[in-house]
């Protein structure tokens, strides 16, 4: 049990700093600046501490195949709808 618990905090932790970094291209380079602010606000669901606060402020957590359905849209909407190559291309001539 111990030992899947550090997993899936490990990928929780992996996730959110996925979906944040997705955010942060989404909003500062391109023109989806709405879109890439819900991305960041979304990944704050996939970090440990925040999924704490939301337990004891709400009693509620979001369970593992609501997590697992966000993740596949964020993907799903950041590569293909969003152009998250095109964005990282124009990052990099910025650099």
């Amino acid at each position: 049990m111990e030992k899947s618990l550090q997993i899936g905090n490990v990928v929780s932790w992996l996730a959110g700093c996925l979906f944040l970094a997705i955010g942060f291209i989404n909003t500062f380079w391109g023109n989806d600046g709405g879109y890439g602010l819900l991305v960041i606000i979304l990944a704050h669901v996939y970090f440990p501490p925040m999924a704490a606060v939301l337990r004891e402020t709400t009693g509620y957590t979001i369970p593992l195949p609501v997590r697992i359905v966000l993740a596949l849209f964020i993907l799903w909407s950041a590569v293909g709808v969003a152009e998250l190559d095109d964005k990282i291309e124009l990052m990099l001539l910025d650099i």
